[in-house]
């Protein structure tokens, strides 16, 4: 009889186990077995059932969670992430070495008996009575897989786990009746085909061809006779027989299996002997999961790609249904991701800016006309070492990204394109003085108006920039003046207006402000954001909303379907003759403006500088016809101003939109544009004001090179304006709690 333990009594297992026997030797018939109600017997105490016939009659068998592949728009793999690394495959790609070692090792009479193995039943009492313990288990193949799929669906919630393996009567009781009905439902095949998809091989490698790839990096379908019966000695144990940490122990199981194997004449002993003097031959891939395991730099793009996913609608009704689908995993994403322009532009980023600067660059890449996301990253890699981070800086907080910047002199074009669609001539000219009070009052939206009580005034980047300038002169030095005077001559809500028609937003999610001063570029924004606001341009007009997913196909067991995701949503902002009016302004700024350091020489480019309030922030947004990108340098946590700094091994007095970030732009669009069409622009004919030509001669206007325009700023002459109306505290603040300039917007660029 099975020895009592000193306290009195069998323990659980052994109870267990005296259930089964007693079960197995009263109930079985020659069709199967029928077990009676848990409380006939006495049984029915905490954690057993409490009827056998009060049992579901099916098992519940989620689909497996497997690993999924996020690809770039070439079909090649960027990053796989999962909870569980696994690929379902059918039992035709599983070595046939696999599948007899397995069924030999684990439960060899698999294809004799029926869900419950009575002969191992009856060996497995007998030997756990004479060692008074339990020494061995009577579970067979198709119940351990029924234990499997309890902890499949148990996830990664420990509780969950406890239950689902948890040695009690109950869970035995359920383990054998959906033993029986898997047994008459799937058949001995597709029963093995199930258990070498779900089980746990060790080292993060759920299913066989998993562990077929991590431990010798091949298929399930080419592992050889001691690569198999390694692999079925590990189940067992995976953490005693880990062959990458415990070779001598897996070297004993692995012989172990094969002797196994021919012990029921699966191979000879001759094979099982050659076997066994061969050593283990691993050839380990190590776990590469999550956007941290990105090629090319594309962390950052990969992380958008799941944020995407847990945002969008389409894939879900809430967050927590679409988590769970993404945890799931099994999908295959091709994303709109260019190899070529993604790998120009992390040459750009790196070739200018070191990760270990007291600044940061980030930029992005987007295609005119489609929306698609081509490109993105930044100087700071994506980890969590130093001079690493996982804020995406290229986008919104709702996705991952921080508060967003202030964008500066690049947010005049805007301006330009609310005045130009309303009516307003590019030839428009204004005094554009070098300093002056800021216009009052100013009509902004819902019939209030912009008052300025305090009497605040702004003044260009150099005493030597007064006008009278027309728009094309004021664009190209970026005057400050001019396009405060523009703003409130058309009114704040045109402006507003338009920048919502271009997908302007702010980064925190907040409406952005009625005020003058934005006209500067005082409303925190992303690169992406600018990005695909300026590809309007390069349109002739019509914004598409940014995506990053083409397409989707999941992956359930052994069937695919696709996905329905999200698309671009283009529409009109502006006519085509009004894009072509900025067109023609911003090629200006690149040919003989703040850009030129930007330009791309016989390819046609347009594009805008922009640098904030103390340069906190400098950028330079700019596009092709088929290409629009934007590039930000600053420090994300809004404290270090760009004077005095060194940048990728360069030390500058003041760092200006055109100096840095321009060249940036410039050889990450040269090496994204490579080998592709040269389109140009539909220009119109913008007349130059005349003017006194003496009174401007001299001047010296800036070049980009650290000596002219690009401030959009008041040079920290005076708080920002404040509306008449009530505005919540701390509205001006910087982000991450660091103050913003307190001048009244963007230095020129």
């Amino acid at each position: 009889m099975p020895k009592k333990r000193s306290g009195g009594g069998l323990s659980p297992t052994q109870q267990a186990a005296k259930f089964l026997g007693v079960s197995v030797l009263a109930g079985a018939v020659m069709a199967g077995i029928a077990l009676p109600a848990a409380g006939a017997l006495g049984l029915a105490a905490k954690g057993s059932a409490t009827g056998f016939d009060d049992i579901p009659a099916n098992l519940k068998r989620p689909p497996l969670s497997q690993r999924t592949t996020i690809l770039d728009n070439k079909g090649e793999p960027i990053a796989q992430v999962y909870s569980r690394d696994r690929t379902v495959v059918p039992l035709k790609d599983i070595s046939p070495y696999m599948q007899k070692a397995l069924v030999a090792i684990e439960d060899s009479r698999f294809y004799e008996h029926g869900a419950i193995d009575l002969k191992g039943v009856l060996r497995a009492l007998n030997k756990n009575a004479q060692s008074g313990g339990v020494s061995e288990g009577a579970s067979t193949l198709t119940q351990q897989y029924v234990k499997n799929v309890f902890i499949e669906e148990a996830g990664d919630d420990p509780t969950k786990v406890a239950q689902a393996t948890q040695q009690t009567i109950g869970r035995k009781i359920k383990e054998l009746k959906f033993a029986i009905q898997l047994e008459q439902d799937l058949g001995k095949k597709k029963i093995l085909e199930n258990y070498l998809n779900i089980t746990f091989f060790g080292q993060q490698a759920y299913g066989i061809e998993a562990a077929s790839d991590r431990y010798f990096s091949k298929h399930a379908k080419d592992l050889t006779l001691p690569e198999a019966a390694l692999l079925a000695g590990i189940v067992q144990s995976p953490s005693h027989y880990d062959p990458v940490n415990n070779e001598a122990e897996a070297i004993k199981r692995r012989n172990t299996v094969l002797q196994r194997m021919a012990s029921v004449g699966d191979i000879s002993q001759e094979e099982a002997d050659k076997a066994k003097k061969q050593p283990l031959g691993l050839k380990v891939t190590q776990p590469r999961n999550g956007c941290i395991t990105a090629v090319r730099g594309a962390g950052f793009f990969c992380d958008y790609v799941r944020e995407v996913f847990l945002n969008e609608p389409v894939f879900g009704k809430t967050r927590t249904d679409r988590a769970k689908i993404w945890n799931r995993g099994g999908l295959t994403i091709r994303t709109t991701l260019d190899p070529q322009a993604q790998d120009s532009l992390e040459k750009s980023v790196h070739d200018h800016v070191n990760a270990s600067d007291a600044v940061a660059t980030a930029a992005t890449i987007v295609e005119p006309g489609t929306g698609k996301i081509l490109a993105m990253g930044q100087s700071r890699p994506y980890g969590f070492g130093k001079n690493e981070t996982q804020i995406n800086l290229s986008v919104d907080k709702a996705m991952g990204g921080g508060a967003g910047y202030q964008p500066g002199s690049t947010f005049k074009p805007i301006v330009a394109a609310a005045a130009v669609e309303g009516g307003k001539p590019a030839t428009q000219e204004y005094s554009s003085p070098y300093k002056m009070a800021y216009p009052s009052p100013v009509a902004a939206c819902d019939g209030k108006n912009w008052v300025n009580t305090e009497g605040y005034d702004l003044t260009n980047e150099n005493k030597t920039e007064f006008g009278p300038y027309g728009m094309k002169e004021a664009t190209a030095k970026s005057v400050n003046t001019y396009y405060v005077q523009l703003i409130s001559d058309i009114g704040i809500c045109p402006v507003t207006t338009m920048a919502g028609k271009m997908g302007v937003r702010r980064a925190d999610g907040g409406p952005i402000e009625q005020n003058p001063s934005i006209a500067l570029g005082t409303q925190e924004v992303s690169p992406l954001t600018m990005a695909s606001a300026y590809a309007t341009f390069a349109s002739r007009g019509t914004y598409c909303t940014p995506i990053a997913i083409e397409s989707i196909t999941q992956a359930t067991g052994n069937q695919k379907k696709s996905l329905a995701v999200p698309k671009s949503t283009c529409s009109r902002a502006m006519s085509e003759t009004t894009a072509d009016t900025i067109n023609t302004l911003l090629k200006g700024v690149v040919e003989d403006g703040t850009g030129t350091q930007a330009g791309l020489g016989d390819r046609a480019s347009a594009g805008k500088t922009g640098t904030t309030d103390f340069r906190f922030a400098a950028w330079f947004v700019g596009y092709t016809p088929n290409m629009a990108g934007a590039v930000w340098v600053g420090d994300p946590a809004h404290k270090r101003k760009m004077v005095d700094i060194t940048i990728g091994g360069v030390p500058y007095a003041k760092v200006f939109g055109g100096q840095v970030p321009g060249p940036i732009w410039r050889d990450m669009m040269s090496g994204a544009l490579a080998g592709k069409d040269a389109p140009t622009f539909n220009l119109v004919d913008i007349p130059d004001p005349k003017k006194d030509q003496d009174k401007h001669k001299g001047r010296d206007h800036g070049n980009g090179h650290g000596n002219g325009g690009d401030n959009g700023g008041n040079n920290g002459q005076g708080p920002r304006p404040n509306p008449t109306f009530s505005l919540p505290d701390g509205l001006f603040q910087g982000q991450n709690g660091g103050p913003r300039g307190n001048g009244n917007g963007g230095r020129h660029g």
